[in-house]
C-alpha cells in the first residue's frame, strides 16, 4: 500500500507544501528528485522569460528611434528646401532689380560690342555718365543699347568734315572709348535727323552708337534726345563670349 507523507524539516527537504509518495518503510528519493527538476525546470523558465522580457525593452527603444529618425531627416529636408527657396528668391530680386543679362543685338556698337553678346547690365540707379554704354527701352520696338556722348546741359554738334562729335565746343575723344577719332560721317538716310547743335535738356542723355555708319541714335528725330527715365541699366561686364568675358568697355 502507498501512503503520502510530509518530509522532515531540514535544509535540503522541500517546502512544508511539496509532498513526495513514500512506501512503507522505506523512502522513495526518485519523486525527490522529479520535484526538485521540476522546480529547477520553472526557474530556468522564469530566467528565459525576464530575459525575453529585457530584450524586448532593449529593442524597445531602438524601435521607438525609427519614427523620431524619420521627423529629423523630414524636417532637416525641409528646412533645406525652405533656405534653398528663400536664395532663389533673393536671386530672382536682385536680377529683377539690381541686375540683368542682355542679349546685343545687331551691329551698332562693334567693335566694343558684336551680335550675340551677352553683357550684365546694372539698373541706373544713379544717372548715367559720358561714356557710359546703356541700355534704353521705349524709344523703339526692341531695347537698344547705346554709348553715352553728352548729359543734360551739354550742347552737342558735329564736325563732318573732320568727322569728329563736338561736345560743348571741343572734339570729343574717343579713344578712351576703345574707338578711334574721325569716325563721325553725315548720315545719309531716309530718316529724319536732327537739327545740330543741340543743348541736352534736363534729365535726358544724347547717345550714339559705337559703329556711326549703321546705327540709329539720338542723331535722328526717331530717338532724340533720350529720357533718363527710359534707360533700363548701365552695362559693367561682357558675359559671353569668354574672349570679351571682363568689364564693360
Amino acid at each position: 500500500a502507498t501512503v503520502w507523507a510530509r518530509l522532515p524539516r531540514s535544509k535540503s527537504s522541500l517546502s512544508k507544501k511539496n509532498l513526495i509518495a513514500r512506501q512503507k518503510g522505506t523512502s522513495c528519493p526518485f519523486f525527490v528528485i522529479l520535484v526538485q527538476k521540476q522546480r529547477k525546470g520553472a526557474v530556468l523558465n522564469a530566467e528565459k522569460r525576464i530575459l525575453c522580457r529585457g530584450a524586448n525593452r532593449m529593442d524597445a527603444p531602438e524601435n521607438a528611434r525609427q519614427p523620431n529618425r524619420i521627423k529629423i531627416t523630414a524636417s532637416i529636408f525641409l528646412d533645406w528646401v525652405e533656405e534653398l527657396v528663400i536664395a532663389l528668391t533673393i536671386i530672382a530680386v536682385i536680377f529683377t532689380f539690381c541686375f540683368r543679362i542682355i542679349t546685343v543685338s545687331g551691329t551698332s556698337m562693334v567693335p566694343n560690342y558684336e551680335d550675340g553678346d551677352r553683357i550684365l547690365v546694372v539698373n541706373a540707379f544713379t544717372p548715367p555718365r559720358q561714356g557710359e554704354v546703356v541700355v534704353i527701352v521705349n524709344v523703339l520696338e526692341e531695347p537698344i543699347i547705346k554709348r553715352v556722348i553728352a548729359t543734360e546741359g551739354q550742347t552737342v554738334d558735329f564736325d563732318y568734315e573732320a568727322k569728329a562729335v563736338l561736345v560743348d565746343g571741343k572734339a570729343l575723344d574717343e579713344t578712351v572709348f576703345g574707338l578711334e577719332n574721325g569716325i563721325t560721317e553725315y548720315p545719309y538716310t531716309s530718316f529724319e535727323l536732327v537739327d545740330f547743335p543741340q543743348t541736352v535738356p534736363k534729365g535726358c542723355i544724347f547717345v550714339l552708337g559705337d559703329n556711326r555708319p549703321v546705327s540709329e541714335d539720338s542723331r535722328y528725330q526717331i530717338i532724340g534726345m533720350v529720357d533718363m527715365r527710359d534707360v533700363l541699366g548701365k552695362a559693367v561686364f561682357h558675359v559671353f563670349p569668354l574672349h570679351r568675358f571682363g568689364p564693360a568697355q
